[in-house]
């Protein structure tokens, strides 16, 4: 809304804990499957969950869309009065193309790239995503967001595209990649998502960039979601890595209270790595002090990993 003001900075403390799971995850937990699980959902300190759901689990033939599986996940959170976040995930990591979870007419337009992940801490792995940088692929993915928001606007708490760090392998693409039309294409879909989703808050995660060293589009997309009201979030919480200090964390930092809604992960990976101040893994409180104070989050979504969900609630 045009001269709104600012949603104010989390307040000391309050930060709503949520889960953070697969569709799949969920379904097993609710249906007695993951008992564990289950009681973790159940618990009276958490807020809601967010469900990883992949643009195939949503869309078969083009056009026909399939909403069963989010009625029943949230079906079950509003009977136990809590929310669902809904990721929209239209990209993969460790995996063949082939087996991408996309739908099977974008694989047959050639709607789908391969993409290469050379991070040096790990051993190189291969995934895939849509080519959202093509015309037809995005509008097929933007048919999704505008029915998804025709069913579920206003009852859903968040929807949410997935981190914007990603690397295309360029020696095996034939989707005609290049880094400007990636990130034109985010834009072009977080501005979209507002505008379909006008109840339920709309969140773009971002944490990296390719080839944008000087962050000047980086800067373009705070902008947007400051001016437009678009929620930002990122796929992990790191605190003081360098890395991540240096690019989205710097931003998230400077808008703080100027968004609508900051919204962070704490996946797996995040709870085995250890705090650069401590040399030890990271601790509950820091990931939330740090989320809270120098983000500005108001949502956490935690792994079920995480320690302090193996203990019962206080």
């Amino acid at each position: 809304m045009a001269g709104a003001a600012p949603a104010p900075a989390s307040p000391h403390g309050k930060v709503t804990d949520n889960l953070y799971m697969s569709l799949g995850a969920f379904e097993d937990a609710t249906s007695g499957k993951d008992p564990k699980v289950k009681t973790m959902i159940d618990r009276k300190d958490i807020g809601g969950v967010q469900v990883v759901v992949p643009w195939k689990a949503l869309e078969g033939r083009k056009g026909e869309y399939k909403w069963s599986r989010l009625d029943a996940a949230l079906t079950y959170l509003q009977q136990r009065h809590k929310k669902l976040f809904v990721q929209v995930q239209d990209r993969f990591f460790d995996v063949d193309m082939k087996d991408a979870n996309l739908p099977q007419y974008v694989k047959d337009e050639g709607g789908i790239a391969p993409t290469i992940d050379e991070n040096p801490d790990t051993v190189t792995s291969h995934g895939a995503m849509a080519a959202q940088w093509n015309k037809k692929v995005r509008a097929d993915f933007q048919g999704l967001l505008k029915a998804m928001a025709e069913k579920f606007d206003g009852k859903l708490a968040g929807v949410n595209l997935p981190e914007t760090a990603v690397e295309v392998d360029t020696k095996k693409d034939r989707a005609k990649y290049t880094s400007k039309s990636y990130i034109d294409a985010e834009i072009d879909n977080m501005s979209y998502g507002k505008k379909v989703f006008t109840k339920t808050q709309f969140i773009q995660y971002i944490n990296f960039l390719p080839d944008d060293d000087d962050h000047k589009r980086m800067k373009e997309m705070f902008d947007l979601a400051r001016d437009k009201r678009i929620g930002i979030g990122g796929p992990d919480t790191l605190p003081d890595r360098p890395y991540q200090m240096a690019n989205s964390y710097k931003f998230l930092h400077e808008y703080k209270g100027s968004l609508p809604l900051v919204a962070m992960a704490v996946q797996e990976p995040d709870v085995k790595a250890k705090d650069p101040k401590t040399g030890k893994p990271y601790t509950r409180e820091r990931f939330t002090d740090f989320a809270r104070d120098y983000l500005g989050a108001r949502d956490l979504f935690w792994t079920t990993e995480a320690d302090w969900l193996q203990k019962p609630a206080a």
